[in-house]
């Protein structure tokens, strides 16, 4: 189903940061024209927190929120098919515009008809559009005005991604999200480098408004984000979100967290931002997948988020129970016949033991990654279904409390 999102013709040709310094009495028009396809629906919000279930209409079906999204960066979710994701019950995943632009090559994936039928995948994608690459690669890019050019990780090519043809990438790959072209600045950036890093990051997103509304015209279905950015200087975040919310983009991320920041600026940071955000769009945490912070998301009113750490600690034989990680390298797993979580409803849990699973692992077979990331992502689809139930009862915070008194990172 296509939403009926409509841009007012006067806006796209506008400067988004110029509408944003100048012109403060433009943006309730922009938001109210634009939110009014209600492209997203808040269901209920918990008594006592920032909590609060909802449901995303988009072009492969709705989503229910909170949601985590599993991280299939080059068209697969690592060690996972298709079927597997569909059987937890994913309802959205994420890719990355940057690597499938590299390999395969927008024209394998469009020759194909879009990222959907590459893959056989009948749900929901939503993209990075290759700003994290920017902040990871930087030591292959160069930013300019027009764009990033980048140097390929794979065989040194050049390259230029502009807020313009990343959109259109995005378009070729067939996302029912899209994620604007932005520049993240690391912890303990200065105040300089973060300021040059938002005014990149919004008058990129102007001109993303603008390419992403003349796809539209010509037929695209899928929807995008703007980034909220400024490290972590308030008054930065401050000026991003609105520049966000003058953009009138259908839902807003939040990215710059999750960059090695301690957790205590994690945590104040998350809850300034988000209290910035417009109640009435989806918000999205980008990068974050543990328990402890996928529940601080939700209780800040966080409604998406992603991560590539439970397929990766499941490659690498960690998984997840209610008692914390347990590390299945150890040896006193060797005669362990017990199921990785006793609580756990997975077919993982229910066919195979820890001492099966340590045998897989130190054998290097590969059926080791395939059920301890499987576990781990059906752990974490779980865990975000329970609080959605805790909200909608009004009781998140005793449920969160609850979680984390019993998960310990150090149980091993």
């Amino acid at each position: 189903m296509r939403p009926s999102f409509s841009i007012p013709g006067s806006v796209l040709g506008d400067d988004v940061r110029q509408l944003y310094r100048f012109n403060k009495n433009a943006y309730a028009y922009i938001v109210k024209e634009r939110t009014a396809d209600m492209f997203f629906d808040v269901v209920s919000r918990d008594a006592g927190s920032s909590a609060r279930t909802g449901v995303m209409r988009l072009p492969h079906g709705e989503v229910s929120t909170p949601v985590f999204m599993p991280v299939g960066t080059a068209g697969t979710v690592k060690a996972l098919a298709a079927d597997d994701l569909r059987e937890i019950g994913f309802e959205i995943i994420l890719s990355n515009t940057y690597h499938l632009y590299l390999r395969p090559g927008m024209e394998v994936v469009g020759g194909a008809g879009g990222l959907h039928r590459f893959m056989a995948w009948d749900k929901n994608i939503l993209t990075d559009s290759g700003g994290y690459q920017v902040f990871s690669l930087s030591g292959l890019r160069k930013l300019l005005p027009e764009g990033v050019r980048f140097r390929s990780h794979l065989d040194g090519s050049l390259h230029l991604f502009t807020p313009e043809n990343v959109v259109e990438t995005q378009c070729v790959i067939g996302s029912d999200i899209q994620m604007q072209l932005d520049v993240c600045s690391a912890w303990g950036a200065d105040r300089k480098e973060a300021e040059k890093a938002l005014e990149l990051t919004v008058e990129w997103m102007g001109r993303a408004v603008k390419t992403w509304g003349q796809k539209r015209e010509e037929g695209y279905g899928g929807s995008l984000f703007g980034i909220v950015q400024g490290n972590f200087f308030h008054d930065l975040r401050k000026r991003s979100a609105e520049a966000c919310a003058a953009a009138g983009t259908p839902g807003i991320a939040i990215g710059g967290l999750s960059v090695g920041e301690p957790r205590g600026a994690f945590s104040e940071t998350l809850a300034f931002t988000a209290a910035l955000l417009p109640a009435e769009k989806p918000r999205y945490l980008m990068g974050i997948g543990t328990p402890q912070y996928i529940l601080e998301a939700i209780e800040n009113g966080i409604d998406m988020f992603d991560c590539v750490v439970p397929t990766r600690e499941g490659r690498n034989g960690r998984v997840y129970t209610r008692n914390g990680p347990l590390s299945l390298k150890k040896t006193d797993k060797r005669m362990d016949f017990m199921p990785i979580d006793r609580e756990c409803e997975c077919r993982v849990c229910k066919n195979h033991s820890r001492a099966y699973l340590r045998h897989l692992f130190k054998s290097r077979e590969i059926l080791c990654s395939m059920l301890a990331s499987y576990h781990n992502l059906f752990f974490l689809h779980r865990l975000v279904l329970d609080a959605r139930r805790a909200i909608v009862e009004n009781r998140f915070s005793s449920y969160k409390r609850d979680f984390l008194s019993n998960y310990k990172e150090d149980v091993e």
